[in-house]
């Protein structure tokens, strides 16, 4: 899933002509804090709530010292690309521009949940397993091949490191709920199971988490 299908449908740019005043208000109406600054095509910068404010309010943001001004992701950008922009930089929406750098439209963090959510195979029935163990203990293949030994599929999987330690942690979501037989294969080849969770225990996560998200963007 590429930056191009990611495209807000209902969230607009500031235009130049438009005031820190009518900033704020299009910032609390869409419920995000930053917006691209956009004069026709031509991207300028992203600006943020904390950043009109710090300016006159009924000035036009095109006169704003624009700082964000290389915050923008390309058409052609992976999903995975999106979010490591959004996450590096802590922005709630994220400008997209076509190769020659002109102005196509934006992303937001609810249009990133969503989209991470259909490729995660979140609605899709099933339980979710961590396993905990060495980078160089690490074989996706081979724990794959013990999962699918007990007839179950995995959905969607992520890999998330410590750099100050050699342990990696990988979180599997599966196509059972029943998890009995897959972790006691797995501790038969001697890897750790750290945790399970029952399709309701994941719903609840995943609400909670989403709750928390939207809380922040209600700011």
């Amino acid at each position: 899933m590429i930056a191009e299908k990611l495209l807000s449908k209902n969230t607009v740019p500031l235009h130049v002509s438009d005031t820190g005043e009518d900033a704020l208000g299009m910032m609390n109406d869409f419920r995000v804090r930053h917006l691209p600054v956009v004069d026709q095509q031509h991207y300028l910068g992203l600006v943020s709530d904390e950043e009109v404010l710090e300016n006159d309010v009924e000035a036009q943001v095109g006169t704003y010292p624009l700082q964000q001004t290389r915050i923008f992701v390309f058409t052609t950008d992976h999903l995975y690309d999106v979010l490591r922009m959004v996450g590096i930089k802590q922005v709630t929406t994220i400008p997209v521009l076509d190769p020659d750098e002109k102005y196509v439209g934006l992303i937001t963090l609810e249009d990133l949940l969503k989209a991470l959510t259909h490729l995660a195979s979140f609605a899709e029935p099933g339980g979710v397993l961590v396993l905990e163990m060495a980078r160089h203990d690490y074989s996706m293949a081979e724990v794959a091949r013990i999962i699918e030994s007990e007839d179950t599929l995995i959905l969607s999987s992520f890999v998330t490191s410590d750099p100050e330690t050699t342990q990696v942690e990988l979180t599997l979501k599966l196509n059972s709920q029943d998890l009995q037989r897959v972790n006691a294969a797995l501790a038969r080849f001697g890897y750790e199971v750290k945790g399970t969770f029952t399709e309701k225990d994941y719903d609840d996560t995943i609400k909670e988490r989403y709750d928390s998200l939207m809380a922040y963007l209600n700011v």
